[in-house]
């Protein structure tokens, strides 16, 4: 096991009725006016956006709205949050909604007291190592989504205009204060919706499992189980969207998926992410989707590096059994893997996710790797490299 530091401070408030707390929260973090991020109208339509201003005016808490966001969180309204925390006098952002609308408070909160532009900051030339955030305003998240698990990370992804690049900022300065999570909130999400957020739940897990670092038996279990757990609760979840015990598994696990507790002292990929990040650049689709799409393709072209790795993976994740040819079993596993994917119905091709073979040179140059440089740990892949796996999703 690798030395690491783990730093994880956010506040959970989980169960029924918990977006109660919300006003009681961002005062118990410095908050008296709040910037109140949020996305389409699906959060006024189900009834949480006017609880979660219930809660704020109950608390005595100001709030300026700023809805907007979509999907792959885009730079403008990342710039126009800015602008209004500034002239507003806004002292906490409140993001009400998916990792989309997390993410994209996150980068509100760096930019608002950041004193260049923040893009500069975040994503400078060197793409692949950008600075990390070492201040930002306070940050909550009342959840509606489980997926991305931006309520208990450091990070946040935002989309460059007009470059159609995603780039990422990251800091634990950037670690929500608090997140409300409530399960029945995730009630009336569509099973496509529900089904990219367990596709990337399961991808954030896979991103640690996969690494070269031995001796890490404690998060290898944790890793695994959370696996299992995603797939089993995933299955009720997807033949009664209404079973709270199973959406508050998924929910919770979406947390423990990417707060990094399963990462520590470990070498983590993340090749899955950066490449899949230049397909929703480019086509705008969902994450999840793009996921179900890359990480399959990568499973197989990087394989042969650890062949034990991923044949421990068919067997523990998978219930593979054990046999003579670890090749095999690896192989079953990947398989099995892929069929979980479509059997939820998500894409595992570029004809399936809409994309354009044509593209691939496009999407492995957008990734920024200049000469000799690579994109991932468990394999380390070149510009090249990332041609020819996305050649097998074709």
């Amino acid at each position: 096991m690798n030395d690491f530091e783990f730093e994880s401070p956010t506040h959970f408030a989980f169960g029924r009725g918990a977006e109660r707390r919300t006003g009681e929260l961002v005062r118990a973090f410095g908050g008296t006016r709040a910037l109140l991020h949020f996305g389409g109208g699906s959060v006024k339509a189900n009834g949480v956006y006017g609880k979660v201003v219930d809660a704020l005016e109950s608390a005595g808490v100001g709030y300026v709205p700023l809805g907007g966001v979509k999907p792959n969180p885009r730079e403008a309204l990342v710039r126009e949050g800015i602008d209004l925390v500034r002239r507003e006098g806004i002292d906490f952002i409140l993001a009400v909604g998916g990792g989309s609308a997390i993410d994209s408070a996150k980068a509100i909160a760096f930019g608002a007291v950041y004193d260049g532009d923040f893009r500069d900051h975040a994503y400078g030339k060197d793409c692949r190592n950008p600075p990390v955030v070492k201040k930002a305003m306070p940050v909550g998240a009342v959840l509606t989504i489980a997926a991305a698990g931006s309520e208990g990370s450091c990070n946040s992804i935002i989309s460059l205009e007009p470059d159609n690049l995603k780039r990422t900022l990251s800091g634990d300065a950037l670690r929500p204060r608090f997140a409300v999570m409530n399960p029945e909130f995730t009630f009336t999400l569509p099973p496509y919706q529900t089904a990219c957020g367990l596709a990337d739940i399961f991808a954030h897990v896979a991103e640690r499992y996969f690494t070269p670092t031995r001796g890490v038996a404690v998060t290898d279990e944790v890793c695994e189980a959370l696996m299992r757990t995603v797939v089993s609760e995933g299955a009720k979840v997807m033949r009664d969207g209404r079973d709270y015990d199973a959406r508050a598994n998924v929910m919770w696990a979406g947390t423990l998926a990417h707060n990094n507790v399963c990462g520590v002292g470990r070498v983590q990929d993340w090749a899955s992410h950066g490449i899949e990040h230049e397909l929703s650049a480019l086509y705008d689709c969902a994450h999840g989707a793009g996921l179900a799409v890359v990480m399959p393709a990568w499973m197989e072209f990087v394989m042969d590096a650890d062949v034990a790795r991923f044949a421990r993976f068919a067997e523990r994740v998978w219930g593979v059994a054990p046999g003579p040819d670890g090749r095999a079993v690896a192989k079953e596993g990947i398989a099995r893997y892929r069929a979980w994917l479509e059997s939820i119905g998500l894409p595992t091709t570029f004809a399936g996710l809409g994309a354009r073979a044509e593209d691939i040179p496009r999407l492995a140059a957008n990734l920024g790797l200049a000469e000799g440089q690579t994109l991932g740990r468990f394999r380390p892949l070149s510009a090249a490299d990332v041609e020819s796996l996305l050649s097998l999703a074709v």
